[in-house]
């Protein structure tokens, strides 16, 4: 079996010559964006109301716990990213951690569903935003989406996360503007007590946590593009950990404003805006949110093609493409999974699915972590988590998914 422990680090401008594999084109910048086009795009747009729907005014704590226990794991993959730069992200952590192979393939078939639903999920938050300005069946349009997002990502990773960072700023303008909104619009006798004081209030919020944990999944998304990223070992952890601060900082801002705003219902973040104002943002939300079911497909070609390179899928998998040197399979591959995910599961299952095998996926990564601390030395220039991250992450992941299934 092939081992892609040490990928191969290409200097030049363009990446590897031609028929060498993956090129690497990606700087700190467009990994960021590209990073927060997929977080922030797949969470406060899409999870908000289900947040708010459990933690009431305690959505804001809800996302800053949420916030909090996702950068735990967050750094954990800043940590792998920089020793392993590899495509396959969590399943070559899993099988180098645990020494099994066994281990990455199930965490390789997780990760397949994770995303697959992760992105049906978007596509499904998308087309809300536009399905009222759209007289065309909203199953027509998800399907229309995840089949042009699966063209864009197979044309090449330059124009790829350059159409997903462009997306990103949007997202994050959009974001700004629903915060300015309803700060300035709410009442001034509107105060609720966001902090909350008793145990049932508490627990609301840990529920909203769950739901609001899957409005930061997407940070990993950044390690499987290690192999096209120039100096992978420094720039892609640094990328995971600045759009995890970020995304903490915007989620708790717009859920805060919505909060005192007073809004809640279907979609809170569209009813901060009124006439003309509401149609505009509606269109930018629905670019914000779509941008993220082509992130998520990237990233499911990106698994396979590492896998495939490693001997844990079929090698046709790891077919690359000469001319836009892209996984060209593998992307096929990853928007069909995805469109039968969108057309076959719903809404609300798709959350909490999602949810749930993301926080299984997050446990081994960071148990892995742990085994590669006790027995691994520190590498030279690269990031390294503290010794006490590792089990603290693992730690909150389990309670996360404990606390789920027990309620």
């Amino acid at each position: 079996m092939r081992d892609t422990a040490s990928a191969p680090n290409y200097p030049d401008e363009d990446g590897a010559p031609s028929g060498a594999g993956l090129r690497r084109v990606l700087t700190f910048w467009p990994l960021v964006l590209y990073g927060m086009g997929v977080i922030v795009g797949a969470g406060i747009y899409v999870a908000l109301a289900a947040v708010m729907a459990r933690a009431g005014p305690a959505a804001p704590i809800a996302f800053l716990l949420a916030g909090l226990s996702a950068g735990l794991t967050g750094l954990c993959y800043a940590d792998l990213a920089g020793r392993f730069p590899q495509a396959a992200g969590a399943a070559a952590y899993v099988r180098l951690g645990f020494n099994s192979d066994f281990l990455g393939l199930l965490v390789g078939a997780a990760t397949t569903f994770a995303v697959a639903t992760a992105a049906a999920a978007i596509a499904h938050g998308a087309v809300q935003f536009l399905v009222n300005l759209v007289p065309v069946s909203p199953l027509l349009l998800t399907g229309a989406l995840v089949a042009a997002f699966t063209c864009v990502a197979a044309a090449g990773v330059r124009s790829s996360v350059g159409i997903a960072a462009a997306a990103g700023v949007i997202e994050i303008a959009g974001l700004l503007a629903a915060i300015a909104a309803g700060l300035m619009t709410a009442p001034e006798y509107h105060r609720p007590d966001i902090v909350p004081t008793s145990f049932t209030e508490w627990r609301a919020a840990l529920a909203g946590a769950f739901i609001a944990f899957f409005a930061f999944i997407g940070f990993e998304t950044l390690a499987n593009m290690a192999e096209e990223t120039k100096n992978p070992r420094s720039t892609v952890p640094l990328s995971i950990l600045v759009a995890v601060a970020a995304s903490i900082i915007l989620y708790v801002g717009v859920a805060l404003a919505a909060v005192l705003a007073g809004q809640g219902g279907a979609n809170p973040l569209l009813a901060l805006f009124e006439g003309s104002t509401a149609r505009v943002f509606a269109v930018l939300a629905f670019v914000a949110v779509a941008n993220g079911v082509l992130v998520e497909i990237m990233m499911l070609s990106r698994l396979f093609y590492g896998m495939a390179n490693t001997g844990q899928l079929p090698a046709w998998l790891a077919a690359v493409n000469p001319r836009t040197r892209t996984p060209a399979v593998a992307t096929l591959t990853a928007g069909v999974i995805v469109l039968a995910a969108a057309v076959l599961l719903p809404f609300e299952s798709l959350l909490v699915l999602t949810n749930a095998v993301a926080l299984g996926i997050f446990l081994l990564v960071d148990l892995a972590l742990v085994l590669i601390h006790r027995r691994e030395p520190t590498p030279v220039g690269s990031f390294v988590a503290p010794r006490w991250v590792p089990p603290a992450a693992a730690l909150v992941s389990a309670a996360l998914l404990a606390a789920e299934i027990l309620s």
